[in-house]
């Protein structure tokens, strides 16, 4: 198992592979492999949030904190699902917010790699979970990692939306540069927390007028619909 990046994000985090914390994780994930147990999403996508947006194309962060952690659900992006899977209680808030803040009638699908390819990077701390074992790779050492990965972002790009919801989330980018980036916080999109605040953020709408503001091209957050009827190992 070798993990591989994209040329761009090769170029500045190809060596932090090759950091003994890395192959530490690498061997980790490699014996829990080998005893048989499942692992989320499949490695293919372990970092299927770096494969889908380039790094000189990052105009929006989302971070999440673990992948879904039932079959079918993960595939390497923070929140969304793929087609043809039930789409999950967090996202369905976020759903209701794009409505209320941009009128956009809830996608019938979880898959948001439309908002990836557009510059959205869909971005997990941790990047594995054993099947329904919630937060079972934290602490391994992809919490090291992607912290790179943000610090990437906010050192060699202008004018990024991060957005951050949640308490884990706000404390994971709290190093960003307010002076280069716009940071957005709000409680986390999840039933539990969503009316403390997340609910009425306005985040998408605030996002668009940052970065119109910069001459950048807008997200269009409307999700496309999708054959929902397909088979979802497909999009695994």
């Amino acid at each position: 198992m070798q993990l591989s990046l994209p040329p761009d994000w090769q170029a500045l985090l190809g060596p932090e592979l090759e950091q003994p914390y890395m192959l530490q994780l690498q061997r980790f994930l490699q014996a829990e492999q080998q005893a048989g147990k499942q692992i989320y999403p499949a490695p293919e996508h372990w970092l299927h949030a770096l494969q889908s947006t380039a790094l000189e194309d990052v105009k929006v962060v989302i971070l999440g904190q673990d992948p879904y952690h039932q079959p079918g659900q993960a595939h390497g992006l923070s929140f969304s699902v793929p087609p043809g899977i039930k789409v999950p209680p967090s996202l369905r808030n976020i759903y209701k917010e794009l409505q209320a803040d941009l009128g956009i009638t809830p996608a019938q699908h979880g898959c948001l790699e439309s908002w990836a390819r557009q510059g959205v990077l869909l971005l997990n701390a941790v990047l594995t979970v054993e099947q329904s074992q919630a937060a079972s790779h934290q602490k391994r050492g992809w919490e090291h990692f992607t912290d790179k990965v943000i610090h990437a972002v906010n050192a060699h790009c202008h004018g990024v939306v991060f957005i951050l919801w949640g308490s884990y989330a706000q404390k994971k980018g709290a190093f960003v540069d307010t002076q280069r980036h716009l940071v957005l916080h709000s409680p986390h999109p999840s039933p539990l927390a969503a009316h403390r605040g997340f609910f009425g953020c306005r985040h998408f709408s605030q996002a668009n007028a940052f970065l119109k503001a910069r001459g950048r091209t807008p997200i269009n957050w409307q999700l496309p619909e999708l054959d929902t009827d397909s088979d979802p190992a497909e999009h695994r």
